[in-house]
């Protein structure tokens, strides 16, 4: 009874969360369209039309590519679940690997696998078609490749003791398991913070160290003001990959280090790239990162305490289409993961507007601490070199855009200049 209620359930959010996202992405694609042919009057001066239509069609064919790729990753997580995908993998592997932790450890690679090996086909389109369309892959198909082997390793390397760790806390803890899990867990993530700018980076991108004396002079000037210390500035060969640009900060602790796409610096003008580091360093001195760790920590112990009493009901299972006689703590993770974003899509712009909140506030920062016109101008830039469209759907938006719009975050900055 309880197992067809959650089916039922199930279905009733998938549908949902389905449509709703048809929904948002067909407004979105029709409202980028209906503005293509004009740029926005704050705009008009800075970004030609040429320019604006690129940004535009590369939306729509982002959205597109989008609902393709949504279409069958729904598929997918029907596949898995309702019609019985995971029990035939869990009853292929049973008499090759057993029941035991060797069962799960296999059960869980071997989802990752065919997950990766389905996703394929998409990623290699997204990179060699999409983005080479639009003038943004640098990539090779031999760096490709490379990338492609080296994240398997390093994802194997890391993943498999991991999950380890944590099947065996879901095994033998007792039911306080998640609560242990979730130390773990939290550790984990922190040791990667430490470990990623210095270790994990390196594997895959070059980064040297900021040759151009008078750009560094004026960004430790910047650091002194603000009052932040840094392991170094270093120049990430982006480039390599791909056409768009970016800047940003990594590491935790003493270990912080700033990078710059040396795509960016190739773009802006010094002053613009203080501007934007500025921006950056607001977020480190207005404590958005802590604050960030902080609710990424406590939802994630929210969610594994709902592990820790799903993973004990036979109705889970059966709900999602698995004899209860193949439930393990491995099987039980795998659906926990393929359905969670099921049903917590709607709450999707709950996180969009704290992040916006942070964004609008380390703008404020940088207009403090730097020239707010430079940080528009940078943007801007910022905004043509991208292809980001200037007229996002607004309710699209809020579901999907981290940060706010073009329009209101410059509008924004203007009133802080003014």
């Amino acid at each position: 009874m309880y197992s067809l209620a959650f089916s039922v359930l199930f279905i009733a959010f998938f549908f949902l969360t389905l449509g709703l996202r048809f929904w948002l992405s067909n407004r979105h694609i029709r409202h980028v369209l209906a503005h293509r042919a004009q740029v926005p009057a704050e705009f008009a001066a800075k970004i030609p039309l040429e320019a604006h239509q690129k940004a535009a069609d590369y939306t729509v064919a982002k959205t597109r590519f989008g609902l393709v790729s949504l279409l069958f990753s729904s598929a997918v997580l029907i596949g898995f679940t309702l019609m019985g995908g995971l029990q035939w993998l869990a009853i292929q592997l049973v008499p090759v690997a057993g029941f035991g932790m060797t069962g799960q450890l296999a059960l869980l690679a071997a989802f990752a696998v065919i997950s990766g090996l389905l996703d394929l086909p998409f990623d290699i389109y997204r990179q060699f078609v999409l983005e080479q369309r639009f003038g943004f892959n640098k990539m090779t198909v031999k760096l490709w490749l490379a990338d492609l082997v080296k994240g398997t390793l390093l994802g194997a390397a890391i993943g498999l003791p991991l999950a380890w760790v944590v099947l065996t806390l879901m095994e033998k803890s007792g039911s306080l398991w998640w609560l242990y899990a979730w130390l773990v867990w939290s550790g984990f993530q922190l040791l990667m913070m430490v470990l990623f700018p210095t270790v994990i980076a390196p594997l895959f991108n070059k980064f040297s160290p900021l040759q151009d004396e008078s750009l560094k002079t004026r960004i430790e000037g910047l650091m002194t003001r603000v009052g932040f210390a840094s392991k170094g500035l270093f120049v990430m060969d982006g480039s390599k990959r791909s056409a768009h640009g970016n800047a940003y900060f990594s590491g935790f602790g003493a270990n912080k280090r700033i990078v710059f796409f040396d795509t960016l610096l190739e773009r802006l003008a010094p002053q613009e790239i203080e501007a934007v580091l500025a921006h950056e360093l607001g977020h480190f001195k207005l404590k958005h990162i802590v604050k960030r760790i902080a609710v990424m920590f406590a939802v994630s112990l929210g969610f594994l305490a709902l592990l820790g009493y799903l993973k004990e009901q036979a109705w889970f299972y059966q709900g999602l289409g698995v004899d209860p006689i193949l439930s393990s703590s491995a099987m039980a993770l795998i659906l926990f993961v393929l359905v969670l974003p099921v049903f917590t899509f709607v709450l999707s712009p709950l996180t969009s507007i704290s992040s916006r909140k942070h964004e609008f506030e380390a703008d404020a920062f940088a207009a403090t601490h730097a020239n707010a016109n430079d940080l528009v101008s940078a943007l801007v830039k910022m905004y043509e070199d991208n292809a980001s469209t200037l007229t996002p759907d607004p309710l699209h938006s809020a579901f999907y855009d981290s940060h706010p719009p073009a329009s209101v975050r410059i509008r924004h900055l203007h009133q802080a200049a003014a």
